[in-house]
């Protein structure tokens, strides 16, 4: 041990008897919290449909008899609660915040349940923004939450890395679209999940292809599928598709996303449903 040592051994490069495990960031959910599962949606970029994911797979939950909720960490890009069509604000009891709920009982909280005005920005810097995310996890209520969904933002920056670090995620789903460039762009992605050693457990296809409502034919408007190239390369064995479906954005834009109809994501909450509890 170095006679200028510190006691910090998570920035500290010696090889020393001293050295003890590092630090954990680790925080604790709200002590009338209880929460089993907790899963992110990721994607490396933006506006390939991670909070339409997000909720698809909520409302399948849900409806699977399982007690669901989403923690929006898209924090300058927040969309759950619109999707959703939760206008009323959340508020604080003298215990903690508490979430709002959906017409079928999905718990969730965003930004813009805070905010007076939902076109308001969020012009915040980093720290700040990472800073909301984990009072969003250590001041909020969640009721006997069998899987917490987290809708990140796109990338790998602060946030994500904060979600990685701060809450014990005990997988991720990868969200994408047929271009090539996205690949790339996932790559980095699924590189850091690999850093901060956290399963994929599956990757889902967005955009993927659009169905003729005449003819019955499928037509590959953003270019062929490259889901099984990427699932093959990165190694996860859930994948699911998701085409380009009018009746889903009608859904999104009316905030009546938990009508929709469709098989697209089954497996993948089949997937979620192996973790054991």
């Amino acid at each position: 041990m170095s006679e200028n040592c510190n006691h910090n051994c998570s920035d500290c490069a010696e090889n020393c008897g001293e050295r003890t495990d590092p630090q954990s960031f680790l925080k604790q959910p709200h002590e009338l919290s209880d929460i089993k599962k907790v899963i992110g949606v990721v994607s490396g970029k933006g506006g390939v449909g991670k909070s339409l994911v997000t909720s698809l797979l909520a409302t399948l939950l849900q409806r699977r008899g399982h007690k669901t909720a989403i923690l929006d960490a898209d924090v300058t890009g927040p969309s759950i609660p619109k999707i959703f069509g939760i206008k009323d604000k959340t508020f604080a009891s003298d215990m903690g915040w508490l979430p709002a709920r959906t017409k079928t009982g999905i718990e969730m909280i965003s930004v813009n349940l805070l905010l007076e005005d939902d076109t308001e920005p969020v012009v915040w810097r980093g720290p700040v923004i990472s800073g909301v995310v984990t009072q969003f996890w250590t001041e909020v209520i969640w009721n006997d939450v069998d899987y917490m969904l987290v809708d990140m933002p796109p990338g790998t920056g602060d946030v994500p890395l904060t979600v990685f670090q701060s809450l014990p995620v005990d997988g991720i789903i990868m969200v994408t679209s047929p271009q090539e460039l996205v690949e790339m762009i996932v790559g980095k992605a699924v590189k850091m999940a690999g850093m901060l050693d956290i399963p994929i457990l599956g990757i889902v296809e967005n955009m993927s292809y659009f169905e003729c409502p005449d003819c019955g034919g499928k037509h590959n408007i953003f270019g062929e599928s490259r889901i099984e190239v990427m699932a093959e390369k990165f190694g996860i064995d859930t994948i699911s598709k998701i085409p380009i479906t009018p009746d889903l954005a009608v859904l999104c834009d009316g905030g009546n996303i938990e009508q929709f109809n469709g098989a697209w994501m089954d497996n993948m909450a089949q997937r979620l449903e192996q973790l054991t509890f």
